[in-house]
């Protein structure tokens, strides 16, 4: 939850718009300077001398706080485990990724305004890395201590990956300059972002990463095993969500500076292109993972102490989970265009809080009945409750985006990943072997969904061809000069 809500989340939506208008006032007040009057009142740097030392100061008091207060966050969020002071001590060793996650977010968002996307893409690898070493290292130690523990040196480690690219690219705050009063130096320095503009981005990202505690919360009650299986589910799920958000990630930075620039027609022009191929890339990252649920989780997970009975428990819950799919790729796309204003907008924040009260009241009322199924249930009603608000109400309020043409858009992309979805259904099971089976799957469900887009007319798939048609023309021409 840290992670996403530092990295991905709030850090990102508050940094890279603040980023990019410091990045288009630089572009319009280097005219007439020279370069060392240019580097001493760059706004990029001022920016960063006003914001991340705050910042470093209030991460490491959250930190110290979440320390002190593990045993009654455990109590609240977790009442029903076994073992509550293993928890807390895990609970304290991560506790330690809030200052490094919110540092590494911090660096990745100024990268990203930069359009230098390799070292924020770098972090996860490094993430992992920490972990899985940590864990080698200190498992027969510690036991499951060390993977709390891989944690927070992972975290450790996303924010060192970026440290030599930042200070490259961004840098940290000028030198003051000597003798220079001080009045001088303050009103040169950028004013801090409003609380007024934090407070919207702040409450929109807790409520999106308060929907993992209320389900955790629901399944603690559930018999053991329950938690494993939601989690397993929603990590699974997640990865065609988190493939098509890529897109809107790296184009986050082209939204805000338009934004900052004035450029709105630009603007929804990229947004509208953003939302289509986002929908088409999770829709049929949805329709794979419903579809051949089973044989992904068998693949994946099958082994030791997981029995074939948790791997049709999981993909159970996974199948669930899928349907809200694009609900959550819709909320991270119109996120990002709410918050590139300068502007402060609560609209988000109170779309999401309504999801997250469909989600708590949709959990409470199912999980007695339906266990996991109705707690993953809850969660896709939940989102897809904010994703409609947001499309609807992103046309009057940000961006004039042509809302009828978008829903139309997505709901014929839509229309092909049921049918891909039923073709993988039924296809799946007719090949015991789950290797094989999941891999055809690959080519099948694609066609099918190809083929379904094409006989309805989806304009993002008939218009595939002709986008991919320049991009093999100059790869076929470069395998002839190479022969």
């Amino acid at each position: 939850m840290a992670s996403t809500l530092l990295i991905e989340d709030a850090m990102a939506l508050l940094m890279v718009p603040a980023f990019s208008q410091a990045l288009a006032r630089r572009a319009a007040s280097r005219a007439g300077r020279t370069r060392k009057e240019a580097r001493a009142q760059d706004p990029v740097r001022l920016l960063v001398g006003a914001t991340l030392p705050r910042l470093f100061v209030l991460l490491a008091a959250v930190t110290s706080v979440l320390i002190v207060a593990a045993p009654l966050v455990v109590a609240v969020l977790a009442p029903g485990l076994p073992d509550p002071e293993l928890a807390v001590q895990c609970t304290r060793l991560t506790a330690l990724t809030v200052l490094s996650f919110g540092v590494a977010g911090y660096f990745s968002a100024a990268l990203r305004a930069h359009r230098s996307f390799l070292p924020p893409a770098a972090i996860y690898i490094s993430y992992n890395v920490g972990i899985i070493g940590t864990m080698v290292a200190l498992h027969a130690l510690w036991g499951v201590r060390a993977a709390a523990a891989g944690v927070a040196a992972g975290g450790l480690l996303m924010a060192l990956v970026q440290l030599p690219a930042f200070v490259r690219d961004v840098g940290f705050g000028p030198h003051r300059a000597k003798g220079a009063p001080r009045r001088r130096r303050d009103r040169d320095r950028p004013t801090l972002i409003a609380f007024g503009l934090i407070a919207p981005v702040i409450f929109f990202a807790v409520f999106r990463q308060s929907q993992v505690l209320v389900e955790r919360f629901l399944a603690a009650s559930l018999p053991p095993g329950a938690i494993s299986h939601l989690n397993y589910a929603q990590k699974v799920a997640q990865m065609p969500m988190v493939l098509s958000l890529m897109i809107c990630t790296v184009t986050f930075p082209v939204v805000a500076q338009a934004m900052a620039g004035g450029e709105l027609e630009k603007a929804r022009r990229r947004v509208e292109r953003d939302l289509a191929l986002a929908s088409l890339a999770v829709l049929l990252g949805s329709a794979l993972v419903i579809g051949y649920a089973p044989q992904i989780i068998e693949v994946l997970f099958e082994r030791g102490a997981f029995t074939h009975q948790d791997t049709l428990a999981t993909a159970s819950v996974m199948r669930v989970y899928g349907i809200g799919l694009l609900g959550h790729c819709l909320v991270g796309a119109l996120s990002r265009p709410f918050f590139s204003t300068a502007r402060p907008t609560w609209f988000p924040a109170l779309a999401m809080g309504a999801g997250l009260l469909v989600n708590i009241g949709a959990g409470a009322l199912a999980v007695g009945r339906w266990g996991t199924y109705g707690i993953a249930a809850a969660n896709a009603a939940g989102i897809s409750t904010t994703a409609v608000l947001l499309l609807t109400g992103l046309g009057s309020r940000i961006i004039a985006i042509q809302v009828r043409r978008v829903a139309v858009s997505i709901g014929r992309l839509a229309v092909s990943a049921g049918a891909a979805c039923a073709t993988g259904w039924l296809a799946g099971p007719m090949i015991p072997d789950p290797v094989i089976s999941a891999a055809l799957g690959c080519l099948l469900v694609p066609a099918m969904f190809g083929a379904t887009g094409m006989a309805i007319r989806a304009l993002e798939i008939t218009a595939l061809p002709g986008q991919l048609a320049p991009y093999s023309s100059q790869f076929t021409q470069r395998f002839r000069n190479v022969r």
